[in-house]
Order: structure tokens, then C-alpha cells, then sequence
């Protein structure tokens, strides 16, 4: 184990680890915001991850944007990326929701059946994802990696004593906390949110006080996605690749976050995203790069054996009995 290393670039491993921590607490979002309304674990939303990194390589490929585009295209590609990764995120959750889920709901299905289907919807998209792009689009499409030529250069914004921050870890932090703030504010302030957290405290109750079920999973799973989306944007900026099946250990470890921080708990899974992103920098320090994937499975385990509940552990609504 490498303490010394640890030590002496403490800082510039814990701001490491934030970065990445803000992408997994947005994934994260899509499970606890599901998991609280559905008390559903909705593995299938890790494939909404990986359609928004592709969307955002498709914008950039359509505009011509890369590292040497001036600063209107920077801006231009970028907030275009933004909406079309979280219009197509979004999209991708709903059509999960009605075709797999809808069905399953209105038949009472056990929540075993809904997890199994959970799974299949999973594996259905990687493996249609990566079949589609192989056939129509070649090499290097299809199920090698691909890098997406970022039109953000970056640049070292502010060093504090051996710790540069950089405009990129600036912009990941900073948008994933204000997505996390709007988010927050939505649902515990508007009326569509008071309605999300009623059914979450208590479906029949909310049903009865006139709160539409159907359409308040709509939305759930609408916003759950479009988080993803913004996940995928900042993700690409952060690492400039993506691959067909990116979302398998990107969603393990944010649904490890959501589990950290209290599944069914927004605030938690900022808290839960942040810290699992710096535990897993600091595992890889004292350690090898290796450890970055199985830190996640270790924490998880942990978190299951010795507080299932999370850190937090309140959900949307107040615990169901």
C-alpha cells in the first residue's frame, strides 16, 4: 500500500474523486428517485446512461465540434449535447417504463418478476445497442471503445499549493450539483413534486386525493433519465470515450451510491455519489487502478451488511410500513 502517495497529493485525489463522485450521484438519481416512488431497483437505467454518451458523440459528430472549435461552437455544441443527451435519456427511461413495466403493474406482478425483467431490459439494450452500431456504422463502432473528441479544452483554471483545479472538474462539480439543487427543489417545492413525494409516502392515499399514479411514474422515470443524460454529458467531458456497454459498471457503482446515501433519498445520493467517488480515488492510490471497479462492490456489500438503510435513509416520502 502507497500511504505516502495518499498523503502527499491528498488534495488533488480527494478533488479527483469529487468529480467522479458527481457523475455517479446524477446516475444515481434515476434509482432512488424510482426505488422511492416503485420501490423498484430499475437496473435497466444504466443503459440510459450509456444512450446519452452516444447521443452526445452523435451531436458532436453532426456539428463538426472538437478540442480546436472556437468558443460559439464550444457553447453551441455543448448545450445542444446537453438537451439532446437528456431528451434521449429520457426518452429511452420512458419507453422502458411503459413497455416492461406498465404491463407488469397493471397484472400486479411480485416485485421478483419486476426485478428479473429489470435485468432483461438491461441486457436487451447493451446487446441491441452494440449489434446496431456494429452493422450500420463498422469499426470503431459497435463493441470497441470509442473516444469523443470533447470540444472543451482544458485548462488549469486555479493551483492551491500542489492541487490544480481545472475548468473540467469546475464545470462536472458545479453541474452536478446545480442539477441536483434544481432537482431537489422540484420535487420537495412544485406541485407535480408534492405529488411524486405522496405517492411515494402512500400510493392509495395520494390515488384517492386525486394525484395521478400513472402519471407521476411518468415523470419519474422522465427525470431519472434526463439526470442520466446530464451524467453523460459530463462523463464524455471528463474521459472522452464511451462504449456500448459503459453503463454496466457506471451503474453499479452509482446504484452503490444510492444504497450508500439512503435509496429513496435524493440529498443521499449526492452524499453517497461523493463520497464512493473519493473512496474509490483513494482505493486506487493506496492500491492499483484495479481496485477502482471493486471498490464499488466492496462498499456495497458493506453498506447491505452493516446500514441497509444508508447514511440518510429516508426515501421521498416518509417509509412505508
Amino acid at each position: 500500500m502507497d500511504f505516502n502517495s495518499l498523503i502527499d497529493g491528498l488534495g488533488t485525489h480527494t478533488l479527483d474523486g469529487l468529480t467522479r463522485g458527481s457523475i455517479y450521484a446524477l446516475v444515481a438519481l434515476g434509482y432512488t428517485m424510482v426505488y422511492g416512488v416503485l420501490r423498484l431497483i430499475n437496473f435497466a437505467h444504466s443503459e440510459v446512461f450509456m444512450v446519452g454518451t452516444w447521443t452526445v458523440l452523435g451531436v458532436y459528430t453532426v456539428l463538426g465540434a472538437d478540442s480546436d472549435s472556437g468558443m460559439g461552437m464550444v457553447i453551441l455544441a455543448s448545450l445542444l449535447a446537453l438537451i439532446a443527451a437528456a431528451a434521449a435519456a429520457a426518452g429511452v427511461a420512458l419507453a422502458v417504463e411503459r413497455i416492461a413495466y406498465k404491463p407488469l403493474r397493471k397484472k400486479n406482478a411480485p416485485p421478483l418478476i419486476f426485478l428479473i425483467t429489470a435485468i432483461g431490459c438491461s441486457l436487451v439494450l447493451v446487446e441491441i445497442f452494440g449489434h446496431v452500431l456494429r452493422v450500420f456504422f463498422g469499426p470503431p463502432f459497435g463493441r470497441a471503445p470509442v473516444g469523443i473528441p470533447s470540444p472543451i479544452q482544458t485548462t488549469t483554471l486555479l493551483t492551491i499549493g500542489d492541487v490544480r483545479i481545472t475548468n473540467v472538474q469546475v464545470f462536472v462539480i458545479v453541474g452536478a450539483i446545480v442539477m441536483m439543487v434544481a432537482l431537489d427543489m422540484f420535487v420537495n417545492k412544485s406541485r407535480l413534486g408534492r405529488g411524486v413525494r405522496a405517492v411515494a409516502q402512500d400510493p392509495d392515499t395520494a390515488a384517492l386525493m386525486g394525484v395521478n399514479q400513472d402519471r407521476v411514474i411518468m415523470l419519474v422515470f422522465l427525470l431519472g433519465g434526463a439526470m442520466a443524460g446530464v451524467a453523460a454529458l459530463l462523463h464524455t467531458i471528463q474521459f472522452d470515450i464511451t462504449k456500448f456497454d459503459i453503463g454496466f459498471f457506471i451503474g453499479i457503482k452509482a446504484f452503490t451510491a444510492a444504497v450508500l446515501g439512503g435509496i429513496g433519498n435524493l440529498r443521499g445520493a449526492l452524499v453517497g455519489g461523493l463520497l464512493l467517488g473519493i473512496v474509490e480515488v483513494y482505493a486506487s492510490t493506496l492500491f492499483n487502478s484495479s481496485w477502482a471497479d471493486v471498490t464499488a462492490f466492496i462498499v456495497l456489500v458493506l453498506v447491505l451488511m452493516f446500514r441497509p438503510t444508508g447514511l440518510l435513509g429516508e426515501s421521498l416520502g416518509k417509509a412505508r410500513a
